[in-house]
C-alpha cells in the first residue's frame, strides 16, 4: 500500500519535485546520512554550562542568517529592492527599528527567568542542553521557513527528513535498505518521520493500529458486496498458527487476528493475483473502511456482538495514551494498563492473564506497548518477553502489533551500534582530561533493545535523548507500508522508487522543515552510535548511578531522615535484608561515593556493584522520611508534606525576568496504587515505613541526568555539591513539616 498522488495544500507535489528530490536521495552523497562520519570531540557539541562555546555559536547562527542573506541576494538578483536606503535613512524606519530592539531587549531580559536546563544543577525533568548543530540547523531552516506537509513547500527539507527518518530506523535496529535500493521485495522496507512531539507519535501509531486491525473485515465486507471485486472471494491468507485459509471463510474473529505483514500485502495480492485496479480498490475501501464509515457504523455492521477492542500498556504508560485512545474513539475504558513489578516494569503475568480475558471473551486486542524508558522510573519493558508471549498466542489464534513507546529511551540504541571502523573510539579528551567511558547497558536492558527489530512501531524523541530543541518527535514503522493506513487518501498499490512526501501520513498538516534539519544536523555531526550519541548517553547512564550512589548514602548517622529508591538497591533485588543491606550501603559509601570515576573504572569488583546500581536508564525517584525519637514517621500524609516541601524548595520560583535563585532542580510525582498497582506501591510504602489507606499515593522525587560532564567538570565530580544542597533542604523540609502550630493567644 502506499500513497495517491495529489495535487494541491493538502500533501502532493510536482512532478518535477519528485524525480529531482528521488535523484539527490540515491546519489548524493553528501546529503545521505547511512555514509556519514561524525565528529569525534563532545567539547565541540554543546554551548557549555557557562556558555565556554559562546563564540563558536555566534560565528555558525552568524554563518546560518548569511546563508538566508545570499539566498535572497542571488535569485533572480535583477529585481527591484523594497527596503531602499531612502527608507532606511526615514525617522520612521528608525524609529521602527528602535522599537524592535527595545523590544528584543525585553524578552532577553524576561527569558533570564527560564529554567536553567543546561546546568549541572539541574537534575529534573528529560531535557537538557541542546546541542550546536541542532541550534544552528533549526535557525538555518527556520529563516528558509520551509513546511514538510508538501514537497513543493519543502524540497530541501522534505529530503532531510525522509534520511532522518532512516536513520532513526537503523539506529533503532529496523533493517534499512541501501539509499536508492528497493529493498529484496521480501523484506518489508521500514520507513520513519518527525511528528511534533511523541504524544503525537503515539496517537499516530494506535490510529495505524486501529486500522489495522479492522482492514481485513472492511475489505472482506467489500469483497462479499461488490460485483468489481468477486473474483478476490478466492483471496487465501495465512493465519497465526501458520495454516492458511481463504479471507471471506473467516469469521469475525479471524478477520480480526491477521499479522501486520500478512494485512499490508493486501492491496498488493489484489492487483497482482487478482487484476483488481486500483481505482476500484480504492473507491470501494472508502465505502467500508474504519476511515471512512467511522468505528460505530463498522463494528455494528460487520462486527455484531462483537466486544470492543483493547490496546493494552504498562500502568506506567505516559498521558499520552489515554488521550489517544479518547481521540480515536475507542474510549479510555479500553485502554488496560498491567500493574508494573518491583522494578516498575510490566509485570508480564498480569499481561498474560489480560490477553487471556480477551481470548475468552473473543475481545480484538488492537495493540500492546511497551514503554522503553518510562518517564519517571526509567524502566524498560521485558519486550523480549512481550515478543515471545504474542507467539505464544498466535498458536491460539490470536495476534496484535506490539508498539515500542521509546520516546525516552529509543536514543540509547546509540549505545549498542558500532562506529564505523575507521572512526575512532575516543576523542581528544581522552588525552587532555579525565575520560568517562561510554557505560554499557545491563545484561536486562540489552536484551529488551535487541528485540526491537521486532516490534511493529516505535516512538523515538529527537527532543529528548537527541539533545534537539523542541519540537521533534519521531514515529519509526518496520513496514513502511503501515504509514499508509494513516494517510487521509485511499491506499493504493505502489511499486518500486522513493516516496518523496510525508505531509500526507500522520497527525499534523502544516510542520515545520526547521525541526527535520535540527535533527538532520545533528545526526551529521553527532552520530546516533558508539561515537556520538552512545558516548554522550554512555555517559549519563554513568553518571545517573554515581548520583544514585550518593542520594542513597546521603543520610549520615545522626541525620534525622531515611531514603528510599524506587530503583531498589542491587541487595534487595536479591531478596536479602539487614545486615547485607547494610554491608552493600557501605561498600557503595566507601567504594564508589568518595572515588573518581578513574578509580570506580579500574576496580572490576566495584564495577560489578556499579553496573547494577540505579534504573534501566538514567532516571532516579526516591522518597524522604524522616525519624521521630529514632523511628520512621508512619504518617504517610506527613510523609507527602515532606517531600512536596523538599520539591518546592529545588523547583523554579515565580520571579519573572530574573535569573533563578534556586540551587538545585529536581521535580516530583505520586505512586498512585490505581495506576501502578499496589505491589510496586505496597513495597515503597513498607520501605518507607509509612502506614494509612492502601489507596493513598506517594508523594516521590525525580531526578534525571542528561548531563554527560556531571562527574567530570573541570574541578572534578559536581554532585558532593548537589548532595550539600539535597541534604540542607531535606532537613529544612523537616523544620517545616514538624514544626508545631504557634499557640493562639487570645
Amino acid at each position: 500500500m502506499s500513497r495517491a498522488v495529489t495535487s494541491g495544500h493538502s500533501g502532493g507535489h510536482d512532478a518535477r519535485v519528485v524525480e529531482q528530490l528521488e535523484a539527490q536521495l540515491a546519489s548524493d552523497d553528501a546529503l545521505r546520512l547511512d555514509v556519514a562520519h561524525g565528529t569525534e570531540s563532545l567539547a565541540t557539541w554543546f554551548l557549555g554550562p557557562k556558555a565556554e562555546n559562546g563564540e563558536l555559536l555566534r560565528k555558525l547562527v552568524d554563518r546560518a542568517v548569511q546563508g538566508q542573506i545570499a539566498d535572497r541576494k542571488a535569485y533572480q538578483p535583477g529585481d527591484p529592492a523594497w527596503v531602499t536606503e531612502d527608507i532606511k535613512r526615514s525617522q520612521a524606519y528608525k524609529d521602527g527599528v528602535a522599537a524592535l530592539e527595545a523590544a528584543l531587549a525585553d524578552l532577553v531580559d524576561r527569558l533570564q527567568g527560564s529554567v536553567p536546563f543546561y546546568s549541572y544543577r539541574y537534575q529534573a525533568h528529560m531535557l537538557w542542553d541542546t546541542t550546536l548543530p541542532a541550534v544552528v540547523g533549526y535557525l538555518a531552516a527556520m529563516l528558509a521557513n520551509q513546511n514538510n506537509v508538501a514537497a513543493e513547500a519543502s524540497p530541501v527539507t522534505t529530503a532531510l527528513e525522509l534520511q532522518v527518518g532512516r536513520d532513526l530506523c537503523t539506529m533503532l535496529g529496523f533493517a534499512v535498505p541501501p539509499a536508492g535500493a528497493d529493498g529484496d521485495g521480501t523484506t518489508p522496507t521500514p520507513w520513519g518521520h518527525i511528528t511534533c512531539d511523541g504524544s503525537v507519535a503515539n496517537i499516530e501509531s494506535m490510529w495505524a493500529a486501529r486500522n489495522l486491525k479492522f482492514f481485513a473485515v472492511s475489505l472482506a465486507a467489500a469483497i462479499e458486496r461488490e460485483p468489481a471485486l468477486k473474483k478476490a472471494k478466492a483471496l487465501t491468507v495465512e493465519l497465526p498458527d501458520g495454516s492458511s485459509a481463504q479471507l471471506v471463510d473467516l469469521d469475525a474473529w479471524g478477520r480480526l487476528n491477521l499479522g501486520v505483514d500478512v494485512v499490508l500485502a493486501l492491496p498488493t495480492r489484489l492487483q497482482d493475483e487478482f487484476g483488481i485496479a486500483s481505482a476500484d480498490l480504492d473507491a470501494i475501501l472508502t465505502g467500508y473502511s474504519v476511515q471512512g464509515v467511522g468505528l460505530v457504523r463498522l463494528t455494528s455492521e460487520y462486527l455484531p456482538g462483537v466486544p470492543a477492542g483493547v490496546v493494552v500498556g504498562p500502568g506506567t504508560m505516559h498521558y499520552s495514551w489515554p488521550k489517544a485512545a479518547a481521540i480515536l474513539g475507542l474510549g479510555t475504558d479500553n485502554l488496560v494498563r498491567v500493574p508494573v513489578d518491583l522494578d516498575a516494569r510490566m509485570d508480564v503475568d498480569l499481561l498474560r492473564a489480560e490477553l487471556d480475558r480477551c481470548l475468552d471473551e473473543k475481545r480484538p486486542v488492537i495493540q500492546v506497548v511497551a514503554v522503553v524508558g518510562s518517564t519517571e522510573e526509567s524502566a524498560v519493558d521485558p519486550l523480549s518477553e512481550i515478543v515471545a508471549v504474542r507467539e505464544e498466542y498466535r498458536r491460539s489464534g490470536m495476534d496484535f502489533p506490539i508498539h515500542v513507546d521509546a520516546a525516552w529511551g529509543g536514543y540509547f540504541a546509540s549505545i549498542l551500534r558500532p562506529a564505523p571502523d575507521d572512526v575512532p573510539p575516543g576523542g581528544e579528551e581522552r588525552d587532555v582530561r579525565r575520560y568517562t567511558p561510554a557505560m554499557t547497558m545491563s545484561t536486562y536492558v540489552e536484551t529488551q533493545y535487541r528485540a526491537f527489530a521486532s516490534a511493529d512501531s516505535i516512538t523515538v524523541d529527537p527532543h529528548k535523548g537527541g539533545y534537539v530543541p523542541y519540537p521533534a518527535g519521531g514515529l519509526c514503522y518496520r513496514n513502511g507500508s503501515m504509514r499508509d493506513l494513516v494517510s487521509m487518501q485511499a491506499p493504493i498499490v505502489y511499486h518500486g522508487g522513493v516516496d518523496l512526501t510525508v505531509g500526507i501520513y500522520g497527525v499534523e498538516g502544516s510542520k515545520p522543515g526547521a525541526a527535520p534539519a535540527a535533527v538532520y544536523l545533528s545526526h551529521r555531526v553527532i552520530r546516533p552510535d558508539q561515537s556520538g550519541y552512545g558516548k554522550i548517553l554512555g555517559r549519563t547512564l554513568f553518571n545517573s548511578k554515581r548520583l544514585y550512589a550518593a542520594l542513597v548514602t546521603l543520610p549520615e548517622d545522626d541525620d534525622p531522615f531515611v531514603v528510599e529508591m524506587i530503583q531498589r538497591l542491587p541487595a534487595v533485588k536479591r531478596g536479602e535484608s539487614g545486615p547485607a543491606v547494610q554491608k552493600e550501603l557501605a561498600r557503595i559509601a566507601k567504594e564508589i561515593v568518595p572515588r573518581t570515576n578513574e578509580a570506580i573504572i579500574a576496580d572490576p569488583r566495584t564495577m560489578t556493584l556499579f553496573r547494577e546500581l540505579g534504573s534501566d536508564q538514567n532516571i532516579v525517584s526516591y522518597a524522604f522520611n524522616f525519624l521521630v525519637d529514632g523511628k520512621r514517621n508512619e504518617d504517610v500524609a506527613k510523609l507527602n508534606a515532606l517531600n512536596n516541601a523538599v520539591f518546592t524548595q529545588l523547583s523554579l520560583g515565580r520571579d519573572l525576568g530574573k535569573v533563578p535563585a534556586t540551587k538545585m532542580f529536581v521535580t516530583s510525582s505520586s505512586a498512585d496504587p490505581a495506576v501502578y498497582g499496589a505491589t510496586i506501591v505496597d513495597d515503597l510504602r513498607r520501605r518507607l515505613g509509612v502506614t494509612g489507606s492502601a489507596t493513598t499515593p506517594i508523594t516521590f522525587l525525580i531526578s534525571t541526568t542528561m548531563d554527560p560532564w556531571l562527574t567530570d567538570t573541570a574541578t572534578g565530580n559536581f554532585i558532593p555539591a548537589l548532595m550539600t544542597i539535597m541534604r540542607e533542604t531535606v532537613l529544612a523540609a523537616i523544620e517545616q513539616v514538624t514544626r508545631k502550630p504557634a499557640a493562639v493567644v487570645g
